[in-house]
């Protein structure tokens, strides 16, 4: 139990009801602010070996604490644990990036992967059991393109590149080609119905490009550190969803439309008529998502069940968690959809068709080699390893950082050169500090005996920010929100850059207690985030 937690728990005995202990926007309002619109703030008197004062303005009473039993009760609590609370441990589900295996992973989902291993890395910290699922949507008219093309001017050639990428160039052939000649895609068409047919030639092309498409996917993901529980495969899904629409209609939950497609009214929910099941028996995404959802209860019964797609599937997943909860495969209450904006170049959106997107590899490796670039400019004397180490633990920290710092559900556009700066909201800053502190520490040996009276209002207004980490870790988790975490850990460290500036650390026991423990924050932050935390930049 923290200081907060302590105190919250001794004033709700004294009053006997339940209270909102809120950090006030200001410190003339106290370092606690209680608010009691259901008694009188006059005719209270608070006792508590943690209070030195309290103030009453308006309903308020403006709480001022002991500082020295703050910072010792503070300070002795961050570990490398400090953050983790005691709440419900849930089993939870999460099912991401589920890419086309028709193109290489771009810069879409590297945003999707990020958000997903961050939620992963919070739910985890919290005690949750975690579940990492990712769908390959392996099958369709879109596959289809790229192995036609292939068939048409590939000559049996062998992936001269990397192989995702490789089998993206033919997708984006497909495309060009068919502006010129209206045919291909009727060839493709039925390149499809092949497929479903089970022509042999068919199929051993769609093993190999698939297989080719997939193990650039594992490349990728190994520069994520990203290991999944468990994949799918689109292919395998399809068919078993149709059995589950056929038996929805025969129990009339389900109708037929004018022109003999199976679907759903939602028209009451405000949803519209959706199709589940076209007339020629041929199924659509969300035939295989009602089925992939109940695959996975009944593989795993998780408590929640978290999808990470883009916004433009808004309104799918609404539909999707209807009809689950209709079907009661899964109550609607057990299901999450945790949608997230686009992210923009300065050119503008990305286009699978027609070649121009930022592919994820491509990404990555500017991402490094401007780090590289900067890393030889501010120290031209460190060697070739260091540069190479340093260059990939601060472009991943950068990439990430600048990504995930971006509340979830808006638009941005992604800039390398403004991710990788030393100043500002970046990666690079929170690694630096990270850095400056451990460069501290080596001065000097750390002692335990402190006397906690020796501290200033900077290291006092320092530390209550460092307090407020636990419920940051347990607002981001609650929220589904890597940037309320990426935010604080900006804060802090200004706050710290500041303090550094001010006091230039004149080494004293109690100082390197203080920046010990804060160097642990930093670290737990960035864990989390998947982003290392470099003793020296």
């Amino acid at each position: 139990m923290n200081f907060k937690e302590k105190l919250e728990k001794e004033i709700k005995n004294q009053l006997k009801q339940e209270i909102d202990l809120r950090i006030p926007p200001s410190q003339e309002f106290g370092d606690f602010s209680l608010a009691l619109f259901n008694k009188d703030p006059n005719k209270i008197t608070l006792k508590s070996s943690l209070i030195e004062k309290t103030e009453v303005k308006g309903n308020y009473l403006n709480i001022f604490i002991k500082k020295s039993k703050f910072i010792e009760e503070t300070l002795k609590e961050i570990n490398k644990d400090y953050g983790k609370t005691k709440s419900k441990q849930q089993k939870i589900l999460i099912e991401y990036p589920s890419p086309n295996t028709n193109k290489p992973l771009h810069l879409g989902h590297i945003r999707n992967i990020l958000l997903g291993s961050t939620l992963t890395n919070l739910l985890k910290f919290q005690g949750n059991k975690v579940i990492q699922v990712n769908l390959n949507n392996d099958r369709g008219i879109h596959i289809c393109n790229s192995m036609l093309a292939y068939k048409l001017w590939g000559k049996n050639k062998q992936p001269d590149k990397k192989s995702d990428h490789f089998v993206g160039d033919f997708y984006v052939m497909f495309a060009q080609k068919a502006k010129e000649n209206n045919d291909l895609k009727k060839q493709a068409q039925e390149l499809l119905l092949k497929w479903e047919k089970g022509d042999n030639e068919t199929i051993s092309l769609w093993k190999k490009m698939n297989g080719w498409a997939l193990k650039g996917f594992n490349e990728t993901y190994k520069r994520f550190n990203l290991k999944f529980d468990k994949e799918y495969y689109e292919s395998n899904l399809y068919k078993e969803g149709k059995r589950i629409i056929e038996d929805g209609l025969k129990k009339k939950l389900f109708t037929k439309d004018e022109d003999n497609n199976i679907i759903i009214d939602l028209t009451n929910e405000g949803l519209g008529k959706k199709v589940l099941l076209r007339n020629d028996g041929t199924s659509i995404y969300i035939t295989q998502d009602i089925y992939f959802a109940y695959i996975k209860e009944k593989e795993f019964h998780p408590d929640k069940s978290l999808y990470i797609v883009a916004s433009e599937q808004d309104y799918h997943f609404k539909v999707l968690f209807k009809i689950l909860d209709i079907l009661k495969i899964i109550p609607i209450n057990n299901l999450y959809h945790f949608s997230y904006g686009m992210i923009e170049l300065p050119s503008g959106k990305m286009k699978s068709r027609e070649g121009k997107v930022v592919d994820a590899d491509d990404i990555i490796d500017e991402v490094i080699n401007l780090s590289k670039e900067i890393i030889k400019e501010k120290n031209p004397k460190v060697s070739k390893e260091e540069i190479d180490f340093l260059s990939k633990t601060i472009g991943m920290g950068a990439l990430k950082f600048f990504i995930l710092k971006y509340d979830s559900k808006r638009n941005f556009v992604y800039n390398p050169e403004e991710s990788l700066s030393f100043e500002g909201e970046t990666g690079p800053y929170v690694q630096y500090t990270h850095a400056r502190i451990c460069s501290i520490l080596k001065k000097s040996k750390l002692n335990p005996k402190i006397d906690y009276k020796k501290f200033n209002d900077l290291e006092f207004q320092l530390i209550k920010k460092m307090a407020e980490f636990p419920e940051i870790i347990e607002d981001s988790t609650i929220k589904y929100k890597p940037s309320t975490l990426c935010n604080y850990l900006i804060k802090t460290c200004q706050l710290f850059n500041n303090y550094y500036s001010k006091n230039e650390i004149k080494i004293s026991k109690e100082r390197l207690f203080l920046v010990n423990k804060l160097k642990q924050i930093l670290e737990n932050g960035l864990n989390i985030l998947g982003i290392e935390a470099p003793e020296s930049m």
